[in-house]
């Protein structure tokens, strides 16, 4: 896949493979299939995060707010006693449509969903970005791993993302999972 390939190239994975995932007890357990674009991030980088801020979600992280089943779950539940007061966004007044989170972002309560329609094939699924501390939701028309590409190289059509590339470098773009309980610093390369 030539998003994973650029994507590899600018902020290398981890040397050590993360671990194996049963992508059918996960899509089992959310009751739905996953995007391709996604199991290949969590299959090359696993459970961890993007320049300090982007945090992929990965089934049995072990940590439950960094996994992809718990997050699910907390994120319905959160959003239906939200939209019980505000309005949802208009992407998901389709009937059958709802999402599910993949990422959320460091320190702002913000999350990036994939936005799931009735009938539509996972890897069609395109990316809302849902600010976490208020009402708006961005929609991106792209899969989450060229989403995540495009955020890292500066070059997404967003509000939200511009201070990433303000700060960092392309040459500087790490990925960095979360320390083992030995160890004293809280992440490790």
């Amino acid at each position: 896949m030539i998003a994973l390939d650029a994507l590899v190239r600018l902020c290398p994975p981890p040397a050590d493979p993360p671990p194996a995932v049963d992508w059918a007890k996960t899509e089992r357990a959310l009751g739905a299939a996953l995007p391709a674009d996604y199991k290949l991030l969590v299959e090359t980088y696993g459970d961890g995060v993007f320049d300090d801020t982007i945090w992929l979600l990965a089934p049995d992280s072990a940590e439950s707010d960094r996994d992809l089943r718990a997050q699910s779950a907390e994120r319905e539940e959160i959003l239906a006693e939200l939209w019980e007061f505000e309005e949802k966004p208009a992407a998901l007044l389709e009937v059958g449509a709802r999402i599910l989170p993949w990422a959320f972002e460091e320190g702002t309560g913000a999350f990036l969903y994939w936005l799931v329609r009735p009938g539509q094939h996972p890897d069609e699924w395109t990316v809302l970005y849902n600010e976490g501390r208020g009402p708006l939701w961005e929609h991106h028309g792209m899969g989450c791993l060229t989403f995540l590409l495009a955020v890292l190289t500066g070059t997404a059509e967003t509000a939200y993302f511009g201070h990433l590339h303000d700060v960092l470098k392309p040459a500087e773009h790490r990925f960095r999972r979360p320390a083992s309980p030995r160890s004293l610093s809280p992440l490790t390369p």
